[in-house]
């Protein structure tokens, strides 16, 4: 056959190492094959062909199950059942493997199973065809293990509700039983465990010595698969004797994983304690007979990882028990802390859900009862073993710069935990002990105390700080009075430092602290250590943010502080120190605060106007500097926002002034695409803080944006236009509006130009802002958008944001053709329409006349394509605008844009299925 040849030369290509282009071109043969119908009888040769290639054959059996799932349909039901059959003949011939062509041909059984009505027992049958031969047992345990997890979790099969519930119960419910005795039985013919007899007729039929420890294991699988599916109960289970075979099976190197997972899912399924309370009384007596094991098996990490998921998952479930029957459960929570306080850290956080979980608990009783020491003791130690593992090691060149950054993430892991710990203990007893831990190893003297036993506790007292009442006047006094006396170890100072910024709501209740720890953020800045730094700014922004109206008074000396220490800073740190700033300005009077902005604002203006001025070309530092302080202006103005819809004295003037400098800077500059985002950020900030008074400028601004965006190129001089637009839109003044036609119409035609040289997707972030521009113009300048010559390219133009991958731009641009579609002058019903309605109306039915065809290929392309789910609605309601009001050029349309879909992506079937809709 000529596609088997054609496939496997496309499936050939993948061994190879050929260019982007063969590998697109063999993807997409091969899917557009696995759709076909063709491809039935071509997978049933290779899978029956001995010489085939490995891979033709994995494939077949892949194209079998997707075939099951998506294809069925192209069957006939009279012959399914010869297609079930076909797959049970491939199944036995394969039944020695490869593995991966019996799980490709087990799911599409169980796909098989679910759409066959008329198979009325699969199960039985797959056990009278599979389950009486040792060689062919493993098949049929993997049919059973797949089964559930198909039936349950493949959504994708079509059934109705009332299809798919009848069949779940053919499949797996009414099989349960069965199933257990069969498992039962096989795991007895493995000579594991003490297992109940059965009767001679069925063991004779599989010998003992036919099943492996790999069988063993399949056996726990296909238990635990059903115990997932909720098709069979731990009370059935218990029953079983395969529950003494599942603890059994821990003692074994070779099944103790699969036991592990078995044994969760049946503790799991005991959470409806009430229902389920003989089974617990069976499970907990066998695993506080396991506590021991965890000390036994120090030297084996993998096998405590299992004990710890065991015992959390008993911990979790049983949470209700351990309050109320203490001293029969409490064993399950030491067992826990064994396993928190084991050295591998990636089986410590096993742990965590329950002390959290647990926290919650104990706050809940403590609130009407009594809770027993016992807990207060199993917190405390869980404190001290946290400390201990939030420690630095001694070497830090054992870890290597991965183990590193890892171990820090995990450090905050371990902090959520200590909040659980202040749950339960308190927040001021744990912050006290913990303080108590630096005060002692102080104590012993500098020289014999290391930096990792004052930064752990640090860390922790940090992470504690999320639950600290602001009101406290005992334990963060001490902690604030330790501050001084810490060592200078940069490590040490990041931590303190970090203290001080999640502090920062305490410190505003007990402001006498802010001038000493404003010196100690200070001299952080002053620090070799870029992190302590970092750390210092943040300490100083959340110092001023939350402690704003204490610091009023300061100001001058951080006007003082940047225009010293600050220009030595890097541009993270500065603009942070801004930041704080905006924060202290946004709590003054207005008239103070004005002045206050517009002398930190006019230092940064002041350097753009003299680089902007200079007779010489700028240095590439001199550029950045002025990049920098455009940041840094930008983060003031988002923190301060505005003063009120009238400004004050100090700031009626600036809007002008500012903009004389931000044009000249815009018209020197702007062709950077990094000065160009700057720019543009911190204009947009100016149009919010100065608000209507930056209508006099804003022709101006449209007019630089426009200039600007005809040179380069760059989306951000589309950004801004949009933000003026929907502001000012309303606006009759003759001079503004000039502007936006102004705009509309150069940006048009750069954007089509720009469009001819690349594809959409090259340039993304423009299609982006364009497209949102043209939402602005429909909704405040109808007039400007409608009557210019513009607008059709403008329209053509817009439907390259169908054609990008990204959600946001695809629903922008259906938005926009919908509101187009949809606008009030063409509705026909309407009485009374203002006098340019009938312009706009012919200027949309002459551009869609036009596009339409374009707009629905890029609709029907990008449906079957990479639009987002969520967008079917407006691909739905624009097809019927497109109904109404060009139903005679819509089907003229359609044929052809069907014709261009991909097979693979567009059955046949499906496209003549619309198109006779539409039709019709």
């Amino acid at each position: 056959m000529a596609d088997i040849q054609a496939l496997i030369s496309a499936l050939d290509v993948f061994s190879r190492a050929p260019d982007k282009a063969s590998l697109e071109s063999a993807n997409s043969w091969l899917q557009d094959f696995q759709h076909s119908p063709e491809a039935w009888a071509v997978c049933n040769v290779l899978l029956q062909n001995p010489d085939a290639p490995p891979g033709a054959k994995l494939f077949a059996a892949q194209t079998f199950r997707a075939k099951v799932t998506y294809d069925l349909h192209q069957v006939t039901p009279e012959n399914l059942p010869a297609l079930r059959d076909t797959l049970l003949a491939a199944l036995q011939r394969y039944h020695t493997g490869p593995r991966t062509i019996i799980v490709q041909l087990c799911l599409a059984l169980a796909g098989i199973a679910l759409q066959l009505p008329d198979w009325e027992n699969p199960v039985q049958q797959m056990i009278d065809t599979f389950g009486m031969n040792p060689a062919t047992v493993p098949t049929l345990l993997q049919f059973l293990t797949i089964l559930p997890e198909e039936v349950n979790g493949n959504t994708r099969i079509p059934l109705t509700d009332d299809e798919y519930r009848a069949r779940v119960d053919i499949l797996l419910t009414d099989n349960t039983q069965r199933l257990l005795e069969l498992l039962s039985m096989y795991y007895q013919a493995s000579g594991m465990g003490s297992i109940g007899c059965y009767p001679a007729v069925i063991l004779t039929l599989l010998p003992l010595k036919g099943v492996t420890v790999d069988v063993r294991n399949q056996i726990l699988n296909c238990v635990r698969t059903w115990l997932v599916a909720g098709e069979i109960t731990a009370s059935d289970f218990a029953k079983t004797p395969l529950f003494v075979a599942a603890f059994e099976a821990l003692t074994s190197d070779e099944t103790f994983g699969q036991a592990v997972d078995v044994l969760c899912e049946l503790i799991h399924e005991t959470q409806e304690i009430d229902d389920n309370m003989p089974v617990i009384e069976l499970i907990v007596p066998r695993l506080i007979a396991l506590k021991s094991e965890i000390g036994r098996l120090q030297e084996d990490a993998d096998r405590v990882r299992g004990l710890a998921r065991i015992f959390t998952e008993a911990g979790e479930t049983y949470r209700v028990l351990l309050l109320e029957h203490t001293e029969t459960f409490f064993p399950l929570v030491e067992a826990i802390g064994e396993c928190s306080a084991y050295p591998d850290l990636d089986i410590v956080p096993i742990t965590f859900t329950f002390w959290m979980r647990l926290a919650q608990n104990i706050q809940k009783k403590r609130a009407v009862s009594s809770i027993s020491p016992l807990f207060l003791d199993a917190y405390r130690s869980l404190m001290q073993v946290m400390l201990s593992h939030l420690q630095f090691p001694a070497d830090l060149t054992t870890m290597t710069g991965q183990e590193t950054d890892s171990f820090r993430s995990f450090r905050h892991v371990m902090g959520d935990t200590l909040k659980d710990c202040c749950a339960v203990l308190g927040t001021e007893n744990c912050l006290l002990a913990t303080q108590q831990i630096i005060v002692t190893a102080l104590a012993r003297g500098p020289e014999q105390v290391t930096w990792q036993e004052i930064e752990g506790p640090l860390f922790a007292m940090r992470s504690m700080g999320a639950e600290l009442d602001p009101q406290d006047d005992v334990a963060v006094p001490q902690i604030m009075d330790l501050i001084s006396s810490l060592p200078t170890h940069p490590r040490v100072r990041y931590a303190t430092l970090l203290i001080i910024s999640r502090y920062s709501e305490w410190i505003d209740a007990h402001p006498t602290y802010i001038p000493g720890l404003l010196s100690y953020v200070s001299s952080g800045f002053e620090d070799q250590d870029s992190e302590v730094c970092a750390a210092a700014g943040q300490a100083l922004k959340y110092i001023c943010q939350d402690c704003k109206k204490h610091l009023v008074d300061f100001l001058p000396t951080l006007h003082t502080f940047l225009t010293t220490i600050g220009k030595k800073l890097v541009q993270d740190d500065r603009r942070q120190v801004y930041e704080a700033i905006g924060n202290v300005i946004s709590a003054m009077k207005m008239e103070p605060a004005a002045e206050s902005l517009r002398t930190f604002a006019f230092d940064i203006l002041a350097q753009l106007h003299a680089i902007s001025t200079q007779p010489t070309a700028p240095t590439k530092a001199q550029l950045q500097e002025s990049s920098d302080g455009l940041e840094n202006l930008e983060t003031m103005l988002h923190v301060i926002r505005g003063f009120g819809s009238e400004l004050p004295p100090a700031c009626q003037q600036t809007c002008a002034q500012s903009w004389q400098i931000f044009d000249t800077f815009t018209h020197k500059f702007g062709a950077d695409e990094e000065l160009a985002d700057r720019i543009t950020r911190v204009i947009r900030r100016g149009l919010d803080f100065f608000g209507d008074s930056a209508l006099s400028v804003a022709p101006s601004v449209i007019a630089r944006m426009s200039f600007s965006f005809e040179a380069t190129g760059i989306s951000s001089y589309l950004w801004i236009p949009g933000k003026v637009i929907g502001r000012f839109g309303n606006d009759e003044d003759p001079n503004l509006r000039g502007s936006f036609k102004e705009f509309y119409e150069r940006s048009t035609r750069k954007f089509v130009a720009m469009l001819q040289a690349g594809s959409p997707r090259e340039h993304a972030d423009v299609v982006e802002d364009y497209v949102q521009v043209l939402i602005q113009l429909q909704e405040m300048a109808p007039d400007i958008l409608f009557e210019s010559s513009s607008f059709p390219l403008a329209f053509s133009s817009a439907l390259a944001g169908l054609q990008v991958v990204q959600s946001d731009t695809i629903f922008s641009a259906l938005e926009l053709i919908l509101s187009i579609l949809n606008h009030e002058s063409m509705d026909p019903t309407r009485r009374e329409q203002p006098p340019k309605y009938p312009i706009y109306a012919a200027a949309i039915k002459s551009t869609i006349s036009k596009e339409g065809y374009n707009l629905l290929g890029c609709l029907l392309s990008g449906l079957i394509g990479s639009f987002p789910e969520d967008s079917a609605a407006n691909i739905v309601s624009i097809f019927r605008h497109l109904a109404q009001g060009w139903s005679t050029q819509l089907v003229g349309w359609l044929g052809p844009v069907l014709e261009q879909l991909p097979a693979g992506s567009a059955p046949n079937e499906a496209k003549l299925q619309l198109l006779n809709d539409v039709t019709a």
